[in-house]
């Protein structure tokens, strides 16, 4: 018989072990431990059934070195790791299996089959078997796709317009632009699964204005929209986040944040964290009722 497994191939009529086609050089008494093992790779065969397979029943002194030194031998040969075996598996106190995938095949001599016809079946079937899975993979991968796809075409679209800056300080603008890019950046980590976010169109960048909110829900299918405003209040800076829900334009909530003047510009990320804190499980709540009764799903 010949025995191929991974690139190996070994013909234990002649005790060859080939890599590729290229000749691995192991010597007699280790080649006939891999030939049993093979022979017997169903179950683990013990250290006495080799020594008998090996050395039959004359005289070894050092039997257990000898099968030890065999079998590292095999292991080299093959490149396995005894720690972390592909091929061969130690069993403690009892002997040894062959653990990986082999095929059997009849010697071509005595069986008279053109070699080329033989040795092409197993890997017609391998092919044939890696494009069934390909196959399935890709089916698989589509689904999930088109699953995911679907999921993200269902869920309420929320777009945040440009906060306005509605104080006589331009230098506000930056800080303004700051905040609408943070707050997008909260709420779509947020949202996930529950609703996605829209911030960069060009409608909702234009001035307050020339802003539609009945424009904004067609045009981007958003349900909600938040509204934002930096305006003067005394010696204080005020932040107002309008969440409102379209196209009725119902007001949700209005998160409203103080700060100093002197602080403008560099607090964005902390107010955006508090306008998206409070904002988040309203949203979610509103969802729920919305979308959960026949009929209601906006």
């Amino acid at each position: 018989m010949r025995y191929r497994f991974g690139l190996f191939e070994f013909d234990d009529s002649q005790l060859a072990l080939r890599r590729e086609q290229t000749v691995v050089r192991l010597q007699s008494q280790p080649a006939r431990v891999l030939a049993c093992l093979l022979s017997n790779r169903e179950r683990v065969v013990s250290r006495d059934e080799l020594r008998l397979t090996v050395w039959g029943d004359s005289t070894f002194v050092d039997f257990n070195g000898g099968l030890n030194f065999c079998v590292a031998q095999v292991r080299s040969a093959l490149g396995d790791d005894p720690s972390n075996p592909r091929y061969v598996r130690t069993i403690p106190k009892i002997g040894y299996q062959f653990i990986a995938p082999a095929e059997a095949v009849e010697d071509l001599a005595r069986s008279g089959e053109p070699s080329l016809q033989r040795s092409s079946r197993p890997w017609r079937a391998r092919v044939q078997a890696l494009v069934v899975l390909l196959l399935l993979a890709l089916a698989f991968f589509g689904g999930y796709q088109l699953r995911v796809h679907a999921k993200r075409a269902s869920m309420p679209i929320v777009a945040i317009a440009r906060f306005d800056n509605e104080t006589s300080d331009s230098a506000l603008n930056a800080f303004a632009d700051t905040l609408t890019d943070d707050l997008v950046a909260r709420l779509t980590n947020s949202g996930q699964g529950q609703f996605s976010v829209i911030g960069n169109a060009h409608i909702l960048r234009v001035a307050r204005d020339q802003r539609d909110l009945t424009a904004i829900g067609t045009q981007l299918n958003a349900k909600y929209i938040v509204l934002g405003q930096v305006v003067p209040d005394g010696d204080q800076t005020r932040i107002l986040a309008h969440l409102i829900r379209l196209p009725e334009q119902t007001h949700l909530w209005v998160a409203r944040i103080d700060q100093p003047r002197h602080a403008n510009g560099e607090r964005e990320g902390e107010i955006a964290d508090r306008i998206s804190g409070a904002f988040t499980p309203r949203l979610a709540a509103d969802i729920r009722t919305a979308y959960s009764s026949p009929g209601l799903g906006r």
